[in-house]
């Protein structure tokens, strides 16, 4: 699953958690894994679980009942992830989650947050969760919705690719780009899925500071990497500007920012 766009490296994985999981991550996290319907001995696989967060309240959740199986196809990520040590029992592996290393019909629910975007073939993501999937298994993810109906990754994306003349960095359009709800619905039946059904789930993220939350917008994704290889000398200053903006439209002291994002379920016949 090779992807540029999917180069999480260096810092990155450090900044994302500690500065974006409380804007983007953590109500969505709550949200996926109160989703999941536990039964016991029941085994579950995460694909691209990142840093971990929505890895760690699924652990909480199949303590003692279930196993889970975490997986990430950004190594930088996943070490991340396992380092932090939040969910007891997770078994970690390295995995593209177009071309899944485990047999058909391994698991009773497959899991994945705000991932799909980054699959180059997105259907032959949800093939591959389909694939793996018992009978009557259940898949749990969610995309982005609009960039525009979340405010904080317009404003970042804007302020960045508004600091250069040529060849802007194009990250935030990636994550955001997956907001079709019928299309996404269509393919789901049109790999096996039964009953695939699309809840639209409005949150409120926060950050302590709007210069928090600037930081992890500019340092915690690859959209670092493409400043640095453009202008380097201008990152601090983009951050500072990155900063200003969210504080004029969002507030500070802290930052509240509204997001939206589509919640999928479906299930193997």
């Amino acid at each position: 699953m090779a992807d540029r766009h999917a180069a999480f490296v260096g810092s990155v994985p450090e900044n994302y958690d500690r500065y974006l999981a409380p804007v983007f991550f953590d109500h969505y996290a709550d949200d996926l894994a109160a989703r999941l319907d536990v039964t016991h001995g029941m085994r579950v696989l995460e694909v691209a679980c990142g840093t971990g967060i929505v890895t760690e309240r699924l652990g909480r959740r199949l303590a003692g009942v279930g196993s889970l199986v975490a997986t990430d196809f950004n190594e930088p990520m996943l070490a991340y992830a396992a380092r932090k040590a939040l969910a007891a029992g997770v078994e970690w592996r390295q995995a593209d989650g177009t071309k899944l290393p485990f047999d058909d019909r391994s698991f009773e629910a497959v899991v994945c947050q705000f991932g799909l975007m980054f699959f180059p073939d997105k259907v032959a993501g949800l093939r591959e969760a389909l694939r793996v999937l018992k009978p009557g298994g259940r898949y749990l993810f969610n995309v982005w919705d609009t960039i525009e109906r979340n405010p904080i990754a317009r404003i970042a994306h804007e302020t960045i690719a508004g600091s250069f003349t040529s060849d802007p960095p194009q990250f935030y359009q990636v994550p955001f780009s997956l907001h079709d709800s019928a299309a996404i619905l269509h393919w789901l039946r049109d790999v096996g899925f039964a009953a695939p059904r699309c809840d639209v789930v409005a949150k409120i993220g926060e950050s302590p500071r709007a210069a928090d939350a600037a930081h992890g917008l500019v340092w915690g994704n690859p959209v670092y990497a493409a400043i640095m290889e453009r202008r380097p000398e201008a990152l601090e200053e983009i951050e500072r500007a990155v900063a200003a903006r969210v504080a004029a439209e969002l507030g500070d002291a802290p930052v509240r920012c509204p997001l939206q994002a589509l919640v999928f379920t479906a299930g193997r016949p």
